[in-house]
């Protein structure tokens, strides 16, 4: 069997130290561009594969990240299991891989509260945090970097990925308005979660600016689609004269699809519902809803490269845009639609 390649041969055949090598193929440190080239092509010329866990137990790194999410399980499961966290995570998975980091799926649980503590990792990947988060701080107790995807409410220290959750409500209410609705109600979480906030402001904003007399329920994520039902039928009785409700959660979303077929009311024709997560829920609700595209592919990637970013020292953003939300338009809000 050959003799496997060492970072001494490499350093040798490329005339730099190991300190070097090791730099250049982690991008770590400062070498200028035409040595790491140089440094990386010896290395994929001698065949050399870095030692993991030789590596980890000189550096101490994991090379291990967690891809978090602080909803409970009655909101990121369901129909798709982990919906929203698991598209999220097919793409981190493949990002980290890249950048020669494992990726650990820690799955919604019923307690508000992870057990991070036994998890080796170097950062984190937290999915929409609340205000603050318990994971959130425990992570930051441990001194390890952190990206949200979604801002972290009252912590604008904290590195994240924009969702752009203003211009999203704004395009679902607008989009409603276009189709007829005068009469719109939002339905959101009753946990302070940046997602939630921002979608009540841009709401009331844009129901001043077009004479609609506003109509906000909060849910209770514990609940999950139940929860959402329950509220939807007494949202219905409150204010009968509702024509369309918008509903960001997903999972609320389906509790109010059915609260509503149960006052007899027909989709879209009586009443118009739209969401925000063009996820499995989305696609597979009968009627299928009216949803947005979120460009998740795009943002798990950014989140992965911020977090790298950050582990590696060389970060200088905080937000990050990913490309603007599209809308998804389905027969929940416009009858006959053209549909998936």
């Amino acid at each position: 069997m050959p003799r496997r390649a060492t970072i001494a041969d490499v350093a040798r055949e490329a005339g730099v130290s190991r300190t070097t090598v090791s730099h250049a193929l982690n991008d770590k440190g400062y070498v200028d561009a035409l040595t790491r080239e140089r440094v990386k092509a010896v290395a994929r010329e001698l065949g050399y594969r870095p030692n993991v866990r030789a590596q980890r137990l000189r550096t101490g790194e994991a090379r291990t990240i967690a891809l978090i999410s602080s909803m409970p399980f009655e909101v990121a499961g369901g129909a798709s299991r982990l919906g929203f966290l698991m598209e999220v995570a097919a793409v981190a998975a493949s990002a980290a891989l890249v950048r020669g980091l494992a990726l650990v799926l820690v799955p919604p649980m019923s307690t508000a509260r992870l057990p991070l503590e036994q998890l080796d990792i170097d950062g984190a990947i937290v999915i929409e945090p609340t205000q603050d988060d318990v994971n959130v701080a425990l992570l930051q107790s441990r001194g390890l970097p952190i990206v949200c995807i979604g801002r972290a409410p009252g912590d604008d220290a904290v590195p994240y990925i924009d969702l752009h959750t203003p211009a999203t409500t704004q395009l679902l209410l607008a989009h409603l308005l276009a189709q007829g609705a005068r009469h719109i109600a939002l339905m959101i979480g009753a946990q302070q979660r940046n997602s939630y906030i921002d979608a009540h402001a841009t709401y009331l904003t844009f129901c001043s600016a077009h004479g609609i007399d506003p109509a906000v329920v909060h849910v209770d994520e514990a609940g999950g689609e139940q929860a959402a039902y329950d509220a939807c039928l007494r949202l219905l009785a409150q204010h009968p004269e509702l024509d369309a409700i918008c509903v960001p959660v997903d999972a609320f979303a389906i509790g109010a699809v059915r609260a509503i077929g149960e006052r007899g009311l027909r989709i879209p024709q009586d009443m118009k519902i739209v969401t925000r997560y063009d996820g499995v829920r989305a696609r597979s609700c009968r009627p299928p809803l009216t949803a947005v595209d979120l460009h998740l592919d795009d943002v798990s990637s950014l989140a992965v490269d911020l977090l790298f970013a950050h582990l590696g020292g060389k970060a200088e953003q905080l937000a990050v845009e990913p490309p603007v939300p599209q809308l998804v338009v389905r027969e929940s809000s416009v009858l006959n639609a053209k549909t998936e």
